[in-house]
């Protein structure tokens, strides 16, 4: 199966993916900042934390001026599989600032600045809390997480909004819990096998955050789906930093 998603994935050219992209990075639902959900307004007060090219922290930034100006700011990003090696998916929900109702990796989001920044171990504090509040996951540990490297992209979800991020990619395997997504952040989830996700990326129907898509591009995803039972020989080196775009 997983030789099949290989090679289908090889196949896509240049343009089918460039279509596929350029819907997922454009084709968001606009949101104004007169119209932001009450709840999602409150996180633009949160501090993330504003770095250099080289990951070396600036200082702190409000979500909100990080996400109008653009400003380079620490993220992560989870991909979470099970014990059949299928992958989560979430859907962004509707109410989400950038890049509403697009299919993304399990989780994503920011470590906060003052009790989140001591690098990779903070950066997986920030992964476990957001398990908790996005998907109701409270028994992936810090532990279960392996960091595979680290990517910057920049990608703009409207006249507005925009992400910039120095993003962790963080795996976690054999998954095998309950979850209960919250609504104000998930539409919706689902497990995927690599045949099913090169079918929703080839299917034009769907819509991927812009992160996501690259991942899946670069042939990062492929990579680290191949070897889950060995992480480490595909892990990054911890003095690179790769730019998608």
């Amino acid at each position: 199966m997983l030789r099949n998603f290989i090679l289908k994935f090889s196949s896509l050219n240049n343009c089918s993916f460039l279509h596929l992209t350029k819907k997922s990075f454009l084709m968001s639902t606009a949101v104004s900042t007169d119209s932001v959900d009450p709840i999602q307004e409150q996180y633009l007060t949160e501090n993330c934390i504003q770095v250099d090219r080289n990951d070396e922290i600036i200082g702190p930034v409000s979500k909100r001026e990080c996400h109008m100006n653009p400003l380079l700011h620490r993220a992560f990003s989870v991909f979470i599989f099970d014990k059949e090696r299928r992958m989560l998916l979430q859907k962004r929900s509707a109410t989400k600032i950038t890049f509403p109702l697009v299919w993304t990796n399990s989780c994503c989001s920011h470590p906060l600045f003052g009790i989140e920044q001591n690098g990779v171990d903070g950066v997986k504090v920030a992964a476990k809390r957001k398990l908790l509040h996005e998907l109701g996951i409270d028994t992936v540990n810090v532990g279960d997480m392996e960091v595979m490297g680290r990517f910057i992209y920049l990608a703009r979800s409207d006249s507005i909004w925009v992400e910039h991020e120095l993003d962790y990619a963080i795996i976690v395997t054999n998954f095998d819990a309950t979850f209960k997504p919250n609504p104000e952040e998930v539409s919706e989830v689902r497990f995927v096998t690599p045949d099913e996700l090169n079918e929703m990326f080839i299917g034009g129907k769907e819509l991927f955050s812009p992160w996501f898509s690259l991942f899946y591009k670069f042939h990062w995803l492929k990579t680290w789906w191949e070897k889950l039972d060995d992480l480490k020989s595909v892990r990054e080196s911890d003095d690179v930093i790769h730019s998608l775009n």
